[in-house]
């Protein structure tokens, strides 16, 4: 994660909104770090499929933004414009916008090294979408959780349930 231990901001800072280019969020990421700002690319894990294999890697959970921590009395804001792999910075009346108080903090709160746990308040019955592994994209139904993070996934294929079992962290309730 690219943020510092204590995600708590430091005097007249804010969490403001970043765009990137298309398939760029970690570069702006990298080149916002070498400028010496501080940034929040949220991610998850996806399965991606490729030739006939499977490859779980981290993704953006938004993909094309990521965050980053200004004080715009105190720093050259006006670089993030120019940096590889930005678009732009949400402005208004030519000044950024800050994320509004508490959001990114909590996604910030929710994350584990550089995972985002979207998969806290599971309970038993719930309908859930598995994200990496064989069965990315699926939904099923919560049928076992435990303290250890492992949870069993009940998924109805070829007229059958079928249970599975999987990491906490490879879940997300189902919309």
């Amino acid at each position: 994660m690219s943020v510092h231990n204590d995600a708590a901001l430091i005097g007249n800072e804010r969490w403001f909104l970043v765009h990137t280019r298309p398939r760029s969020e970690r570069k702006a990421e990298l080149h916002l770090g070498a400028q010496g700002f501080r940034r929040f690319l949220p991610q998850l894990r996806k399965t991606v499929r490729h030739a006939r294999r499977l490859k779980t890697v981290p993704a953006p959970l938004f993909l094309r933004y990521l965050f980053i921590a200004l004080d715009l009395e105190r720093d050259r804001w006006l670089s993030v414009f120019s940096t590889l792999g930005v678009s732009r910075i949400f402005t208004q009346d030519g000044r950024p916008v800050a994320v509004p108080a508490g959001i990114v903090e909590s996604l910030i709160d929710h994350s584990e090294g550089n995972l985002t746990r979207l998969a806290n308040n599971l309970v038993k019955g719930q309908a859930v979408r598995i994200l990496s592994g064989p069965f990315a994209d699926f939904v099923g139904a919560l049928v076992r959780l435990d303290a250890a993070g492992r949870v069993q996934v009940l998924l109805q294929m070829m007229g059958a349930a079928v249970p599975v079992a999987l990491d906490r962290l490879a879940l997300s309730p189902a919309a």
